[in-house]
């Protein structure tokens, strides 16, 4: 289990990351674009067993399943590399990538410190058929939180498809349309070129109004911040961080998500879509796990 795998992770005191290169960004200029890679290299930073336990247990729920022995599983947009870690400790062949370099190199970090040989790490793009097409087919595609920052959804998702096996497994989660996207858009664009003084100014506001939400609603922002690890392992602070800057950005309902996986042949198993709202503050994932037929 990952549990036992990451022990060592308790005593690494960080990873060296670097940028290594500015390519071409799929009609998004490199500048505009967020740096997921940085933000994730500084999560890690600071992953501790707590938050990988808490995340294997959410891969867990969401496959149903304890085990992945003897399966393979693609994680694509591999971030910080704690989902790849979880499912090579919980048994499978692992294949990670992403588009960023800090990503790769973190989740490559993760996957030295763990001392795990049946797990590569590559850096590649979902929308480059000429790279996919060197992957093969896996059991389980995992494309959490990613393809909406592509800059081309749809084209992501029905590139994600084509990568599950025959019976295989494609998990998928979409940020919700809601009527304040068009207007969040042009805030992830304004914020992941800002310099870091209106970051920081962008992100105080945010969580004051967060925090005064929480209150009005009658819950308790300190509990919800400090147990907020048991959403998959994830941090608060790193999640506004990637929440205010995600560009590019595109969000659908889950209409649209259901039409387009049966339209690639998929049968939806399990899902967790949102509730309707206005998007005071941002939107969160629709969740999907779809088979495909053999």
């Amino acid at each position: 289990m990952a549990v036992v795998v990451v022990v060592r992770l308790e005593v690494y005191n960080g990873f060296h990351h670097a940028r290594v290169g500015h390519e071409t960004s799929w009609g998004i200029a490199v500048d505009e674009r967020f740096r997921f890679g940085e933000n994730w290299s500084k999560f890690a930073n600071r992953l501790n067993l707590t938050q990988v336990t808490a995340a294997e247990k959410s891969l867990q729920q969401l496959l149903d399943r304890e085990s992945l022995n003897g399966m393979t599983f693609l994680d694509i947009g591999s971030g910080s590399g704690i989902v790849s870690l979880v499912a090579s400790g919980m048994g499978a062949s692992v294949t990670s990538f992403d588009y960023d370099p800090d990503s790769v190199q973190t989740t490559d970090s993760i996957r030295d410190q763990a001392y795990r040989s049946d797990w590569r790490v590559l850096h590649g793009s979902i929308l480059d058929r000429e790279f996919l097409n060197t992957l093969g087919s896996f059991d389980i595609v995992y494309a959490w939180g990613v393809l909406h920052h592509t800059g081309a959804m749809w084209t992501a998702l029905d590139n994600a498809a084509s990568l599950v096996g025959p019976g295989g497994t494609l998990v998928v989660a979409l940020y919700r349309k809601t009527p304040l996207c068009r207007a969040w858009k042009q805030e992830k664009k304004l914020y992941a070129s800002a310099p870091f003084p209106i970051q920081a100014g962008i992100r105080a506001v945010y969580k004051a109004g967060f925090v005064l939400g929480l209150l009005a609603a009658g819950r308790n922002p300190v509990t919800y911040i400090r147990k907020y690890f048991n959403n998959r392992g994830m941090d608060w602070h790193t999640d506004v961080h990637d929440w205010l800057g995600g560009y590019p950005y595109e969000s659908t309902s889950a209409s649209d998500v259901r039409a387009n996986l049966s339209r690639l042949g998929f049968a939806i198993v399990r899902s967790s879509e949102r509730r309707p709202g206005f998007g005071l503050f941002g939107t969160g994932c629709d969740e999907f796990v779809a088979t495909r037929a053999h």
